[in-house]
């Protein structure tokens, strides 16, 4: 990670946005701010981001749009805040494609830990919406015919497409390439995977899964690839081999 990452906080609340600047920038990050969708698009587009503070309730276009919107151009890292804190918003939050969630009123110690370790997990640091990640270990792994790039962080199917992961999904299959066939409780995959201590009852591993098997065209009926273990968790069932 640079030594200042680039956090772009949106939120239409201007004394949010101060607070979490000032406070930010005490912590060695360099901090940008946009009150709603539109002037988050323009920071975007003229500096190099590497993770965005996001607020769920914004005029115009919500957090979940601009979220979804953030997800189909770039794995740029992405954390929800917002004053909801029921356990359906923040599972829709992560369904869409957030790497974490903080509900309003939160702790700007405990945001600032949610950032450093999303930026940790993501390999973000170097300019995320325009690219530049890069996981310590490196190399290419194949599996049932698919193609991760750990460098790159890119999944190619089996027909040579790109498909598109957010920094959260690619970190979970990341974390099952690197350990097949043996089961992983969702504690291990949490440490693995999100670099951060499991919160009790926390189903961010399950919205993970569900939304990588999609991806990897794998029936959660019958899943061929991310098999489920009762009372045990879940086990990446292909061989893998370095390409």
């Amino acid at each position: 990670m640079d030594a200042q990452p680039h956090i772009l906080v949106v939120d239409d609340d201007r004394e949010i946005r101060d607070l979490l600047g000032r406070y930010l920038v005490k912590q060695g990050f360099r901090v940008s701010a946009a009150a709603d969708g539109r002037a988050m698009r323009k920071m975007l587009a003229e500096h190099a981001i590497d993770l965005v503070v996001l607020d769920l309730m914004l005029p115009g276009e919500d957090g979940l749009a601009l979220c979804r919107w953030l997800r189909s151009e770039s794995p740029l890292p992405v954390v929800m805040l917002t004053a909801r804190g029921e356990d359906v918003d923040r599972i829709i939050g992560l369904e869409m494609g957030a790497d974490d969630y903080l509900a309003k009123p939160f702790n700007p110690r405990e945001l600032e830990a949610r950032i450093k370790a999303v930026l940790r997990r993501t390999g973000a640091g170097a300019g995320g919406f325009a690219g530049g990640r890069r996981e310590p270990d490196g190399g290419t792994l194949g599996f049932a015919g698919w193609r991760l790039d750990l460098d790159r962080r890119e999944l190619r199917s089996p027909d040579g497409l790109l498909v598109s992961l957010s920094g959260g999904e690619f970190g979970l299959l990341a974390a099952f390439v690197t350990h097949p066939q043996r089961v992983l409780s969702r504690d291990q995959l949490l440490d693995l995977a999100r670099g951060r201590e499991a919160q009790p009852f926390d189903r961010a591993i399950d919205v993970q899964v569900s939304r990588l098997r999609r991806k990897l065209d794998d029936d959660p009926r019958e899943p061929r690839l991310i098999k489920t273990v009762r009372g045990g968790g879940y086990m990446f069932t292909p061989t893998v081999e370095p390409l």
